[in-house]
């Protein structure tokens, strides 16, 4: 069937054609996609193309190979191989082979082209009659030549007419024409892409310069901004240019690294490595070029000086490039003779060195925000786990918190990609062009995140091998299944027959006909096996997944453990009866953990959100996880098989989505092995709350008497909070219990507390968060359970979640009535009570109280969000921020008036830019704003003119840091508040939350003593200016 073929501009116009309808009023049947690699192989000196002659050997999804030979176009035969390599199937007996060697020597034939060619058909038929007149193919056409040169990409509409058409092929084809605007295409691909490779350059490519020398790279200065050194043109001769522009020589070592598509950009960028650069000092002007240590780039990647997107892009190809091991830390090449002299001292600067002293005067006008100003919050959220890990590397943490902290790296960086990383590939697939407050589109940011990553994860691993052996030396040892003593083995052994073989499932990774490709389950440890049929055979490929219900790490019997995916590896044999197992590599997907909800649309949200959790498993996938020894061959097929998943319609994988690790992967699991309670002597002293209620007298009583503040988990959660609602429960003067639920956790004496005071027929009324991000399904689960025990259940508002900490009991005694609440940071949650630091107010304060219940009321009474005004309590969305905004505007004035002025403030995250302002503009009037802020903060300090009054500390240790306290010093009349908010949009804009007011002496005494101690904290880290992290020694 004769093909015709139209060239086609964009991804993005074949996407629209691919859309449109086909013309002359035919109707298109549903899209199938199809892969598939097609090698060209020539002589050097191109043998076969003289004699007319085209070889082409063409692997298929299913695994299928098939070898075509065509002779001047006269004479064309075809046929399947069952051999894998090259060499044998030029050598075999299928009849192109043998008639290959009849024209040349096969083992004189050398690659010439691979392209990979990804399809999309869709049948055309006439409106009444469903039967296909023309097939379209939509083609997508990654090429590339021998020789290890990097991709071009292009792409092409094809048609074939069927035989029962009755509409003739040059009519549709003018039809094509007139409709879509395209061009025919050159009948040759291979021609087309050798005339992509060597036309000459245009401004259409862009050749960035990577130039490494002494472990250093270097950068081009341009004021406080830095670049990579950039020409106009591809090919090698742009690369000298640039080369002699920057360095003022062209002498050096170069290699094509890749090229960063056009489609991503606008233009393609090709970005070349350069080593052994001879430089001519005296052609540069002074300080025109500088060299940096790559760990000092990656650091500042994504900041004020060094945000350039054409340099992002490219060095986001070096990041994932193994030419290039210093962005890991690797051991670096080696310091020839070729090297010296390549740099002088005089341009080898930190970063730190290039911190911008002061801005344009235009950016210090906080009133209006610029990009300047601020911090990318996901590049800060990327600090902040880089912070976890120094905790993991300091070999002052006891060996066991240091698996801890690697375990919350490892589940930290899934939830960032599910959330965050799933969110940027949306807004690139979508076409969202929306810049952040930093000033950056969503590929810049993708850009930045992957540049720092890597370096992320490959530091992971090299403490990962550091703890482990460190565990070793003190007898704890994860080992393999190949380490173990056949005596060792025989209980395992057992327990694998029993346990786990009956819940492994082989799935073959094929479109073959009957195999549709196997679903990789979201974050499920798998193993890609290798197979086959015999020695000679041909090679096929198999997933088999992990159970999750199974322990990540068995415990062995002389001590330590065996990872789970150790002891499949070794038993696949068993799986795969009469083939021959060849290797087999761990694998991990991670998913877009992001749900869409019609919050307003839907009649139950229990419903809308389990139907949704549902769908969450089929989720584009954003990483690929493989071990460092799983071959190219597997990991292409697995990213291109993902490419086929409906759901990456939304968000195509591409090599920079895959992640290679030097150990076991899903380190989260660590957490298992970390809570060995037979090893206290690895781990952090046992610690032992205090009763902040201590005495017989009951709850109620105290706070009679005055508020009290507790501080878990100092303050012990379950003698404070859970006895605060017990004794609500078992009081018979109790009438009315009210509480909100974010992420309660598991089973609890509050739930039983709860149901008791259902029964004892008081009025419970509960609020369950059914929103709250990767705990939907256990929030559901204690929603049912509570409403079957007749209490009354509000699951939600529609748009906003109810994030706030908050329990309120109505008690009448002695005639009279009085309300006591609990307005804390933390979930009342006892398992991460005992890990989190938390503040919470007990009172029975009426002003605040009065406030409280009337906030209750209207959650329970309505289904729109708060609108009444408060005048003690903070309320988001009503009045929070506006109510922030004027304690620091109070502040503000206090310094103008010369009365002085001082802002501190614990809390998790500092990202709304409202707020960020109004911090400038305070200290740009004289206000000292010193803040304790854990996690992302957008925020830049230290800066002359606008920032140079504001401190910001972050303070991570054995607990995680999650308490909220705010502190205006207002004059000499100080005011503290508590509560569940940060100040981020989120929290201020979008949820229900609340702050309340801290009245009580010893209350206020306390918290000032918190804020001192945390922002002297040694081991402290302080936030610099440009946004990396300085930290302080650790306390001796």
């Amino acid at each position: 069937m004769t093909e015709l073929r139209w060239s086609v501009p964009s991804a993005e116009r074949l996407n629209e054609l691919l859309a449109a309808p086909p013309p002359l009023g035919l109707r298109a049947g549903p899209t199938q996609r199809t892969f598939h690699r097609d090698l060209y192989f020539d002589t050097p000196d191109g043998d076969l193309h003289r004699r007319g002659a085209t070889c082409r050997l063409r692997f298929g999804v299913d695994d299928r190979r098939a070898l075509a030979l065509d002779v001047a176009g006269v004479a064309q035969c075809e046929s399947r191989v069952g051999e894998l390599e090259p060499r044998h199937i030029f050598g075999g007996d299928a009849e192109p082979a043998r008639r290959l060697r009849a024209i040349v020597d096969p083992g004189r034939l050398v690659l010439q082209v691979e392209l990979e060619i990804e399809r999309r058909i869709r049948p055309a038929h006439l409106p009444v009659v469903p039967v296909p007149q023309f097939v379209l193919a939509y083609d997508t056409i990654t090429a590339r030549v021998g020789g290890g040169e990097g991709p071009c990409e292009f792409h092409e509409l094809a048609v074939s007419r069927r035989p029962w058409s009755v509409i003739p092929t040059a009519r549709f084809a003018r039809a094509i024409e007139r409709r879509y605007g395209v061009t025919r295409a050159s009948a040759d691909r291979v021609a087309r892409t050798t005339a992509l490779r060597t036309a000459p350059p245009s401004l259409a490519r862009q050749t960035a310069v990577l130039a490494v020398a002494h472990g250093r790279l270097a950068l081009c200065r341009s004021g406080a901004a830095l670049r990579l050194p950039l020409e106009d043109g591809g090919g090698e001769d742009a690369c000298r240019r640039a080369m002699r522009r920057a360095f003022g020589s062209v002498e050096g070592e170069v290699r094509l690294l890749g090229v960063v598509p056009a489609a991503d950009r606008g233009v393609a960028i090709e970005v070349w490595l350069v080593r052994r650069l001879r430089r001519d000092l005296t052609a540069v002007p002074p300080g025109a070029l500088q060299w940096f240590a790559p760990q000092d780039i990656v650091a500042r990647v994504g900041s004020p000086v060094l945000r350039d997107a054409t340099t992002l892009s490219a060095l986001a190809v070096a990041a994932r490039s193994e030419l290039v091991p210093e962005w890991s830390a690797a051991p670096l090449v080696g310091d020839t003779a070729a090297d010296r002299g390549t740099t002088d001292e005089t341009s080898r600067l930190t970063l730190s060195e290039l911190r911008v002293p002061t801005l344009p005067a235009k950016t210090l006008d906080a009133a209006r925000p610029a990009a300047d100003q601020f911090i990318n919050g996901f590049l800060s959220a990327l600090e902040f786990n880089a912070r976890v890990l120094a905790l993991a590397e300091d070999p002052g943490t006891p060996l066991l918190a240091r698996l801890r902290f690697l375990a919350i790296l490892s589940t930290n960086l899934d939830q960032f990609f599910m959330v965050d990383v799933g969110a940027l590939k949306h807004e690139v697939a979508t076409g969202i062009v929306e810049r952040s407050p930093d000033g950056l589109t969503a590929a810049e940011q993708l850009d930045a995140i992957a540049i720092r990553l890597r370096p992320l994860v490959a530091r992971q691993y090299r403490c990962f091998r550091a703890v482990t052996q460190a565990l070793a030396a003190k007898g704890t040892r994860i080992r393999g299944w190949g380490e173990l003593t056949p005596g060792e083995r025989e209980p395992l052994e057992r327990w694998f027959a029993a346990d786990v073989a009956p819940v492994l499932t082989p799935k073959a990774l094929t479109r073959a006909p009957g195999h549709s490709f196997p679903h990789l389950g979201d974050r499920r440890l798998s193993l890609a096996v290798m197979l086959r049929d015999g020695p000679d055979g041909p090679v096929h490929f198999a997933s088999v997944e992990c159970p999750p219900s199974l322990p990540r790490l068995v415990a062995a019997v002389a001590g330590g453990a065996v990872p789970l995916e150790s002891m499949v590896r070794a038993h696949l044999s068993a799986l795969f009866p009469g083939r021959e197992v060849v290797e087999a590599h761990a694998f991990r997907v991670t998913r877009s953990g992001d749900i869409q909800l019609d919050e307003l649309g839907t009649a139950s949200f229990v419903q809308a959100i389990a139907d949704e959790l549902r769908r969450r498993p089929w989720g584009p996938v954003v990483r690929i996880e493989v071990e460092r020894t799983m071959p190219p061959l597997l990991r292409e097929l697995l990213q291109r098989e993902l490419r086929f998943e409906e759901s990456a319609l939304q968000s195509a994988l591409g090599p920079s989505d895959v992640y290679e690790a030097d150990g076991p992967l899903d380190l989260g699991g660590l957490g298992e092995l970390a809570g060995d309670a037979a090893r206290p002597d690895l781990d952090y002293p046992p610690f032992t709350p205090r009763d902040p209620f201590a005495g017989e007298r009951c709850v109620f009583d105290v706070l009679d008497r005055g508020a009290v503040l507790v501080h878990h988990p100092h303050d012990s959660f379950n003698a404070s909070v859970e006895r605060f609602v017990a004794e609500a429960a078992d009081d018979p003067d109790v009438a009315a219990i009210k509480l909100t639920l974010y992420r309660p956790g598991g089973p609890s004496r509050i739930a039983e507390a709860l149901r008791r005071a259902a029964a004892r027929g008081k009025d419970v009324s509960v609020f369950v968060e059914l929103k709250a991000r990767f705990d939907e399904e256990l929030n559901i689960a204690w929603a049912q359970s509570l409403e079957a025990a007749g209490i009354h259940v509000i699951t939600g508002l529609a748009t906003l979640k109810i994030h706030a900490k908050v329990a309120l009991v109505v008690r009448r005694t002695a005639g009279r009535t009085r309300r006591y609440a609990h307005v804390g940071s933390g979930n009342y949650n006892p398992d991460t009570a005992r890990l989190y630091t938390d503040v919470g107010l007990f009172t029975a304060d009426e002003g605040i109280t009065e406030e409280l219940h009337a906030l209750f009321n209207e959650l329970t009474g309505s289904s729109r969000p708060p609108q009444a005004a408060f005048r003690r309590l903070l309320v988001a969305p009503t009045d929070m921020l506006d109510r922030f905004l004027a304690l620091i505007a109070r502040e503000t004035e206090h310094a103008r008036a010369g009365r002085g002025g001082r802002i501190r403030a614990k809390l998790n995250g500092l990202a709304d830019c409202t707020v960020i302002g109004a911090l400038y503009r305070a200290a740009q009037a004289g206000v000292d704003v010193d803040l304790v802020v854990r996690g992302i903060c957008m925020l830049r300090p230290g800066i002359p003119g606008l920032s140079a009054r504001i401190r910001v500390v972050s303070v991570l240790g054995r607990f995680l840091e999650h308490a909220r306290i705010y502190h205006f010093a207002n004059a000499g009349a100080p005011e503290y508040y508590v509560g569940s908010a940060d100040w981020r949009p989120r929290n201020l804009r979008r949820r229900v939350e609340v702050i309340t007011p801290v009245d009580d002496p010893a209350a206020r005494a306390r918290l000032a003593r918190i804020l001192e101690l945390e922002l002297a904290e040694p081991g402290a880290w302080t936030l610099e200016s440009d946004g990396s992290y300085s930290r302080r020694p650790p306390a001796s």
